[in-house]
């Protein structure tokens, strides 16, 4: 009696006339992103299309479904505090349920994480999502607005990707052009300063006037040998002499100018140079920045996460649950292993005390 008949008719009072009818609405979906390299399966077929599975950013859609911002948001929308607190629900399986004194948010969220399960496939990367509600329009009515949750959490992840991938290279690109400006400030500073344009071919110039100087030097000096050898006592011999000083002075002037200690073109020529290295470093760090900026921008213009409905909310149009004879059923079965048990037990206890 009391292990399997009263038990049993337990069973078959609540699941064969107060149990409420359990409908449940299911859905298929999968994040796939365009950048990731598949493994074979599903996977290999959404990469053949240009896409790939995003596991990671799946296990996020999952978290996000099952959290309380989710519950929030469809107690707002869809009032599924009442609709789970129907009178034409059972006292059992209505909330808050047999604990009637707690109707917290909390209890409804603990409620809400046993009507909405969430079936994941490492294989394929297919999620199945499934709500459990008493009516079937409630059940298609949440899990398409959790679908669309998902795929809303999936976009703001897209754009905010694509916010710090440009912002990140503005930012690049931004502090290439502040280098590049004092690069340029400095170099004109220094020209403006040591009256030089550019030392290297500055003194170019300089050398070249040298030889010419040095050519006439050689000339001046054969004519006044030549002169000499004739007639030494000719009286153009003192302005040749006259003539080579000079032209010995200004070469001695125009070397000292290209190659002397200070204040020299070869002097100016190493802050020059280092001046001239960091403008040239500058500008290709700019161009550089400039080419990942518009690769940024290029980037940003595709979505790099997709959630797609692979079967849409269904409507259920019979209740799955609860499976009523196979749960009196199984009362009934659960009920004659007690009374085994018990039997066994009580004749063992009899025998003892025998």
């Amino acid at each position: 009696m009391l292990t399997v008949i009263v038990p049993t008719i337990f069973a078959g009072v609540y699941y064969g006339i107060i149990a409420s009818d359990v409908y449940i609405s299911e859905s298929r979906f999968v994040v796939r992103s365009p950048q990731r390299q598949a493994p074979l399966g599903l996977g290999a077929l959404l990469q053949g299309t240009g896409f790939s599975r995003s596991q990671d950013d799946t296990y996020s859609v999952h978290d996000f479904v099952l959290s309380r911002d989710a519950l929030t948001e469809l107690d707002k929308k869809l009032n599924i505090r009442d609709a789970y607190s129907s009178r034409q629900i059972d006292f059992i399986n209505r909330f808050p349920g047999p604990s009637f004194w707690d109707a917290s948010f909390e209890a409804l969220h603990r409620y809400y994480r046993n009507h909405v399960a969430i079936e994941y496939d490492t294989v394929s990367s297919i999620t199945v999502l499934k709500v459990r509600a008493y009516t079937a329009d409630d059940s298609k009515k949440i899990n398409d607005l959790l679908l669309n949750m998902g795929e809303r959490l999936v976009n703001n992840l897209n754009d905010r990707s694509r916010q710090d991938l440009i912002k990140t290279a503005d930012m690049e690109v931004n502090i290439a052009e502040e280098k590049i400006k004092n690069a340029a400030i400095g170099l004109a500073s220094f020209r403006s300063a040591q009256s030089v344009v550019d030392p290297d071919r500055q003194s170019a110039l300089q050398l070249q006037g040298v030889a010419k100087l040095q050519e006439e030097r050689i000339a001046t000096e054969a004519q006044l040998a030549q002169v000499m050898k004739v007639s030494p006592n000719n009286p153009q011999i003192s302005s040749l002499r006259s003539r080579l000083d000079s032209v010995n002075k200004a070469i001695a002037s125009e070397t000292q100018k290209v190659v002397g200690k200070s204040g020299s073109l070869t002097a100016k020529a190493a802050n020059f140079e280092r001046l001239a290295l960091d403008k040239g470093f500058a500008e290709r760090q700019l161009a550089a920045a400039m080419v990942a900026l518009e690769s940024a921008r290029s980037e940003a213009q595709r979505k790099q996460l997709y959630l797609e409905r692979l079967v849409q909310p269904n409507l259920p149009d019979k209740s799955v649950e609860p499976r009523r004879f196979r749960s009196i059923l199984t009362v009934f079965i659960f009920g004659l292993i007690a009374w085994g048990v018990v039997s066994l037990l009580v004749a063992s206890i009899k025998e003892h005390v025998d």
